[in-house]
C-alpha cells in the first residue's frame, strides 16, 4: 500500500513550515507529509491523490485563508476523501467558527495556534485521529480502476477487454460510489461518456478505444520490425499455433489480434476434452500459455488492432490496420475465426451489454449472483456457459431450437447439465422478444411447434446461437463460400481444370487461398472442423505450406 497522506494547508509560509516540520518529525515513517500554501493548491493536490487512489488520512487546514476559508476547503474535499480526519488550525477569535464546523462538516478537531510544545498540544490529538482512521479504513486498490455504470455497454466492453487480457483492475460502479462519482465528474466534466479508466499514476482515459487502452496498459500495439515472413491475423487457437511453429522455426512472425489472445475459445469457462489436460483447462489459461509460448520464440503480439485489408505488391503482401499503419510481409495467415451470430428480435439492441451478452461474458457472473438468467443455444459453448453460470446464479434456463441437447453437444456436457439441479432445458424454443427499460427484465419465448408464447422474468441473457466468420475485411480479395467462410486449396472454385483466377503454374498449397501467399486456417476456413484441437492442428499444419511458399520468393 502507498503511504497514506497527511496534507497541511496554510497561506502563512512560516506557520506552514512549522507544521510540516513537526508532522515530519513524528509521522514520516508511516505517512507521506505534504503541504500546500493556498486552498487552490490544496484542492488540486486532493484531486490528484483521489485520482491516484492514494488515501488522505488527515487534513490539517488553517481557517483564515484568502479566497476560501478552512471550513469551506474541508467541505470541498469531503466528497473526494470522505474517510479522512479533518482538523482546523484556528486563532482564539475563530473558535466559534470551529465549533460550528463540527456540526456543519463533521470537523474532527480544532487546534489553537501556536501548538508548542507539539508533544503536548499536537501529537496526542493527531495520534488519536490517525489511530481511529487506520482502524476504520480499508487499504485502497493500487492498480487500474474502471469507473463506470453497470448500465453502460461501453463500461462492459472495457471490463471484458481488461479481463480477457488478464490485466488486474478494480470495477467502481458510479451509481453506488458517491466519492468515485465526484472524482469521475472532476476528471471528465460529466458522465455522458463512460467508462473513465484511471491509472495508478493519476492519468485517465475517457471512453477509450481498445487500441488506446491496450497501449496505455503496456500491451504492444505497433510492430517492432519493418518486415515479416509471416503476419498472422487473429490470435485464436489456429493463429497462436501458427505463430508458435512459425517463430520456433526462425520465421519473423507477428500476430494481429483485435481483442484478446484466445479468440472465441478464450472465453470458454472450461475445455474438458482438449488433449493433455485430463482435468480440463479454461480457455483463458490455454490462450495465456500459447501466447507466452509464441512470444518466447520471438513472435510479436499486437493487441487492440484491427485489420481492414490486404494489399498485393508482389512479391510482398501488405496488411493494412485500422489506424492506418501497415505491415509488410511475404505471407499472411488469416485465422480470424468466428463470432456469435447476432440475435434479431425486437428491443434487443438497446440492451446489449446491459443484460444481453454474446458469449460467456464471465466478468458479469458475480453481478447476477442469486438471480435468474438464460443461455440461448445448444452447442458446446452454450453448455460450457450454462455450467459456468450455474455456479453463481439461482437458475439457468437453456433455450434450444432443437428438441434436446444431444444432437449438437458433446455427451460429457449433456450428462453434466442434466445432473445440475439449477439448470432447466427448454427445447423447441426460440426468443421472440425481450423486455426492459435500461436493463433486461424479461424474455418472451415462442414454441417452434405451436403458437404458444410465454414470458419469463430474467436478469440476463447469454447468447450462443451459432457463428459467423470474420471475413468482411477480405471480401473481394479471397474466394469465400455462400456463408462467407474462406475457400482454400482443392476447395477453390475451378475453371478449365484450375482454380479460378489462379496466376501460377503450380496448384495452391494446402490452406492457401486464391491469392498466392495468403493462407487461411481454423474456424474461418470453409470445411473446417469447429473444435479447438482441430484449429490448433490447422494452424500448425499451415506452417508447412508457408515454408513451401517462402522457397519460391
Amino acid at each position: 500500500m502507498s503511504k497514506p497522506v497527511i496534507l497541511s494547508i496554510d497561506d502563512d509560509l512560516s506557520v506552514l513550515a512549522a507544521v510540516e516540520r513537526d508532522l515530519r518529525q513524528r509521522y514520516r515513517p508511516d505517512y507521506r507529509v505534504m503541504k500546500a500554501s493556498s486552498a487552490a493548491e490544496g484542492l488540486a493536490a486532493a484531486r490528484t491523490l483521489a485520482a491516484r487512489n492514494v488515501p488522505v488520512a488527515l487534513f490539517l487546514v488553517d481557517q483564515r485563508m484568502p479566497g476560501m476559508t478552512g471550513i469551506e476547503f474541508l467541505r470541498e474535499v469531503k466528497p473526494l476523501h470522505p474517510d479522512s480526519r479533518r482538523v482546523l488550525l484556528t486563532a482564539y477569535a475563530d473558535t466559534d467558527v470551529a465549533i460550528a464546523g463540527i456540526n456543519d462538516i463533521a470537523l474532527d478537531h480544532y487546534l489553537l495556534k501556536p501548538w508548542d510544545p507539539p508533544e503536548e498540544l499536537l501529537y496526542p490529538v493527531i495520534d488519536d485521529l490517525l489511530a481511529e482512521w487506520r482502524a476504520r479504513v480499508t487499504p485502497p486498490f493500487e492498480g487500474i480502476r474502471v469507473l463506470g455504470s453497470q448500465w453502460s455497454p461501453q463500461s462492459f466492453v472495457a471490463k471484458e477487454f481488461l479481463s480477457r487480457n488478464r490485466v488486474p483492475y478494480e470495477w467502481v460502479d458510479l451509481d453506488l460510489d458517491a466519492p468515485a462519482r465526484v472524482l469521475a465528474e472532476s476528471l471528465a466534466g460529466d458522465l455522458t461518456r463512460l467508462p473513465i479508466v484511471v491509472f495508478p499514476d493519476g492519468t485517465h482515459l475517457v471512453a477509450p478505444a481498445q487500441v488506446e487502452l491496450a497501449a496505455k496498459v503496456g500491451m504492444q500495439t505497433h510492430a517492432n520490425r519493418p518486415f515479416y515472413d509471416v503476419v498472422v491475423i487473429g490470435g485464436g487457437p489456429a493463429g497462436l499455433a501458427n505463430a508458435v511453429y512459425a517463430a520456433s522455426e526462425g520465421l519473423r512472425t507477428v500476430i494481429v489480434e483485435t481483442e484478446a489472445a484466445g479468440g472465441q475459445a478464450g472465453t470458454s469457462s472450461m475445455i474438458e476434452n482438449y488433449l493433455g489436460f485430463p482435468a480440463g483447462v479454461t480457455g483463458a489459461d490455454l490462450a495465456q500459455r500459447a501466447s507466452a509460448q509464441a512470444k518466447r520464440f520471438g513472435a510479436e503480439l499486437l493487441t487492440g488492432q484491427a485489420v481492414v485489408g490486404i494489399r498485393r505488391e508482389d512479391p510482398y503482401r501488405v496488411v493494412v490496420l485500422a489506424d492506418g499503419s501497415e505491415l509488410t510481409t511475404y505471407t499472411v495467415i488469416i485465422a480470424t475465426g468466428m463470432s456469435a451470430r447476432m440475435l434479431r428480435v425486437p428491443g434487443i439492441e438497446a440492451l446489449q451489454g446491459v443484460g444481453v451478452y454474446y458469449g460467456a461474458a464471465m466478468t458479469e457472473a458475480a453481478r447476477y449472483r442469486d438471480r435468474d438468467v438464460c443461455v440461448v443455444g445448444g452447442a458446446n459453448s452454450a453448455g460450457q456457459g450454462a455450467l459456468f453460470f450455474s455456479r453463481y446464479v439461482r437458475k439457468v434456463t437453456m433455450l434450444l431450437r432443437a428438441p434436446d441437447l444431444a444432437p449438437m453437444m458433446s455427451q460429457y456436457l449433456v450428462d453434466r447439465i442434466r445432473a445440475t439441479p439449477n439448470i432447466e432445458v427448454i427445447g423447441n424454443a426460440e426468443v421472440a422478444g425481450v423486455v426492459g427499460e435500461g436493463q433486461l427484465e424479461a424474455v418472451t419465448i415462442k414454441r417452434r411447434n405451436s403458437d404458444q408464447q410465454q414470458t419469463i422474468s430474467l436478469s440476463a441473457m447469454f447468447i450462443f446461437i451459432g457463428v459467423q466468420p470474420h471475413t468482411g475485411a477480405f471480401a473481394g480479395l479471397v474466394e469465400r463460400d455462400d456463408s462467407d467462410f474462406i475457400l482454400t486449396g482443392v476447395d477453390l472454385p475451378q475453371e478449365h481444370g484450375r482454380p479460378r483466377g489462379w496466376p501460377l503454374s503450380r496448384a495452391p498449397y494446402a490452406f492457401e487461398t486464391n491469392l498466392p501467399g495468403v493462407f487461411a486456417a481454423g474456424d474461418v476456413r470453409s470445411g473446417a472442423n469447429r473444435r479447438v484441437a482441430a484449429a490448433v492442428g490447422e494452424g500448425s499444419a499451415a506452417v508447412y505450406s508457408v515454408h513451401r511458399y517462402l522457397k519460391t520468393v
